[in-house]
C-alpha cells in the first residue's frame, strides 16, 4: 500500500486548516495568577491550533514532511506561508517563556517534547530555502526540551506503559531518532540507557489486555519498536521472541480495534491506535529475519490495521481530523 499524491494532499489540507483553527481548544494550563487566564493564541502564538498543543506541533511536522517528500504537492506555497507567519523568533520566544514559567516543568511531557524534536529533525532535513530560518527560530525551545529530557528520564523510576500521551517508549523512540540524526551522542546515550533500564528484562508481555478504551498507542508494540532501534539485530531477535511469544495468537493485538464513536475525542483515539500499530508492525517486521514467522504475521496485521484506520482520517469529524493524518503518514510511509 502506497500513498498517492491525492492522498497526501488530502492529509495536508487538514493541518493547513486546523493550525489556524483556535477553537475548540483543549488546554492543559497551570495558572500562576489571574494574569495567566489567556486565550490559546495569546499563550501559544505558534502552537495554538489543532485542538491542543501537541497536535499543533505534529501538524507542522506533517506539513513539513509532506512538502519535503512530495515536491509536486499543490499546497507547497501555502505550507511555506504558514511557517513564515508562525515560525518567527518572537513567537518562539513566547513559546519558550511559557515552558520556563513556574509550575510548568511537566508541560507536554514527554509526548509534546518528543514531537518538538521530531519537528526540528524534519525541518533540518527539508531542503526548502527558508527551512533553516524556521528551525533557527525554534532552536532555543528545542534546547530547553533537550535539557529536560535528561533530568526527566533520570528520575523516572518506572516506565509509563499506557497507550496515551504519557507513554515512555514512544517518546524515547522519537527522541532517539532526533539524537541520531544530530549525532548527539550524549542524548543518544541517555535514551539507550533509559530504554534498557526500563525494558531489557521484559518477557511474556501481557499484550492480550490491549487495547485500553481510549488508547492511540500500543504499549507492547511501541516498546518493541524502541528496542529494535536500541539493540543490535541479533540481540533484538532473541529479546523479541521472549517478549511476545506466540505473537500470532494474540488476537486483540493482531486485529484492528473497533471504534464505536468516531466523533468522541477519546474513543476516536482507537482510529489512531490502528494506524500507530501499523507503523510499529511494519518497522518491527523489517528488523526481524525474513524467515521469522513473526515477520509475515506482523506484515499481514499491519495491512489490516491500515485498512481499518485509513478511511477515518478524512472524515468530517474534528475529533479525528485534527491529528489522525500524522499517524496515517507514519503508517503508510513505512515500507511494507
Amino acid at each position: 500500500m502506497h500513498l498517492t499524491l491525492d492522498q497526501v494532499a488530502a492529509f495536508a489540507r487538514l493541518p493547513l486548516r486546523s493550525l489556524r483553527h483556535e477553537y475548540p481548544n483543549y488546554i492543559m494550563h497551570a495558572l500562576n495568577g489571574p494574569q495567566d487566564a489567556q486565550t490559546p493564541r495569546a499563550m501559544h502564538p505558534v502552537f495554538y491550533g489543532c485542538y491542543d498543543w501537541h497536535s499543533a506541533v505534529h501538524g507542522y511536522w506533517l506539513l513539513a514532511r509532506c512538502a519535503r517528500l512530495y515536491p509536486t504537492l499543490p499546497q507547497q506555497n501555502e505550507i511555506a506561508t504558514l511557517f513564515d507567519e508562525h515560525f518567527t523568533v518572537a513567537n518562539m520566544q513566547q513559546e519558550l517563556a511559557y515552558f520556563q514559567a513556574p509550575g510548568r516543568v511537566s508541560f507536554e511531557r514527554p509526548y509534546g517534547w518528543a514531537w518538538i524534536m521530531a519537528l526540528a529533525q524534519e525541518l533540518e532535513t527539508w531542503q526548502h530555502p527558508k527551512a533553516k530560518t524556521w528551525l533557527a527560530a525554534m532552536e532555543p525551545l528545542v534546547a530547553e526540551i533537550r535539557s529536560r529530557v535528561f533530568s526527566y528520564f533520570a528520575k523516572l523510576s518506572y516506565a509509563i506503559r499506557v497507550g496515551t500521551h504519557y507513554n515512555s517508549a514512544f517518546a524515547l523512540k522519537l527522541i532517539l531518532d532526533f539524537a541520531r540524526h544530530r549525532q548527539d551522542s550524549e542524548l543518544e546515550s541517555a535514551v539507550v540507557t533509559a530504554a534498557c533500564r526500563y525494558f531489557m528484562g521484559d518477557s511474556n508481555y501481557p499484550a492480550h489486555y490491549e487495547p485500553g478504551g481510549d488508547e492511540f498507542l500500543s504499549a507492547a508494540l511501541t516498546e518493541a519498536l524502541l528496542m529494535a532501534d536500541v539493540l543490535d539485530a541479533d540481540v533484538f531477535v532473541d529479546w523479541f521472541a521472549q517478549y511476545l511469544p506466540a505473537l500470532a495468537d494474540i488476537d486483540r493485538l493482531m486485529n484492528p480495534a473497533e471504534v464505536s464513536d468516531h466523533g468522541d475525542p477519546k474513543i476516536a483515539h482507537l482510529n489512531g491506535l490502528n494506524l500507530s500499530r501499523a507503523w510499529c508492525m511494519k518497522k518491527i517486521a523489517r528488523r526481524l529475519p525474513e524467515n521469522d514467522p513473526a515477520t509475515a504475521t506482523l506484515t499481514a496485521a499491519a495491512r489490516r490495521h491500515i485498512e481499518a484506520g485509513l478511511p477515518h482520517v478524512v472524515s468530517g469529524e474534528y475529533a479525528g481530523e485534527h491529528w489522525l493524518a500524522t499517524f496515517a503518514m507514519m503508517a503508510m510511509e513505512t515500507p511494507n
